[in-house]
């Protein structure tokens, strides 16, 4: 099953001031998640994020935080488990992306909860991070054992945009070459 631009949110979880510096090639993860949110703000797909114990980890780090529509504040690692979290989604859109840090904790426990949730979850594997390589294939691994799909920012932004003749492409190509 191909990504839909009209069924997806992306969601960013957790990359923060005090964090993103501690993340193992941490500028690369940064970059196409920036690049993944440029391209969900062209095509329409909303782009929300957390925030885990934003006193403590600071604010989500520019340039995400300029493409970020809606920032969720959360104590709890998975957000799923965050009261109000569900309704604060986008509505009527079942597959959420998510990129973010760390790969092994905040993200996967979303994704895993995300999924017991009845979403479509889809782990985006070079926008998320951890401080170890690791802990992050070890999170790729659980998280396609529980159903998460894996797919790159690559494969999501050409499966939203389905077709060379998309009014945007010109646009979202200038953002992955």
């Amino acid at each position: 099953m191909l990504l839909s631009a009209s069924d997806s949110t992306l969601l960013i979880v957790d990359m923060q001031g005090r964090l993103m510096p501690v993340i193992h090639d941490g500028e690369t993860v940064l970059n196409a998640a920036h690049k993944l949110a440029q391209a969900a703000r062209l095509l329409d797909v909303p782009v929300a994020a957390t925030e885990h114990h934003g006193k403590m980890l600071g604010a989500t780090v520019e340039p995400l935080r300029a493409q970020v529509q809606t920032t969720f504040q959360k104590m709890h690692f998975s957000s799923a488990l965050e009261p109000g979290f569900e309704a604060w989604l986008p509505a009527a859109r079942k597959t959420i992306l998510v990129a973010g840090c760390e790969a092994h904790i905040c993200v996967l426990q979303t994704v895993i909860g995300l999924i017991d949730l009845g979403y479509h979850a889809v782990l985006v594997a070079d926008a998320a991070g951890s401080r170890k390589p690791s802990d992050h294939h070890a999170a790729l691994r659980r998280a396609r054992a529980h159903g998460a799909e894996i797919v790159t920012s690559e494969m999501a932004i050409f499966e939203w945009m389905q077709t060379c003749e998309h009014p945007r492409f010109r646009e979202v190509l200038r953002l992955v070459k």
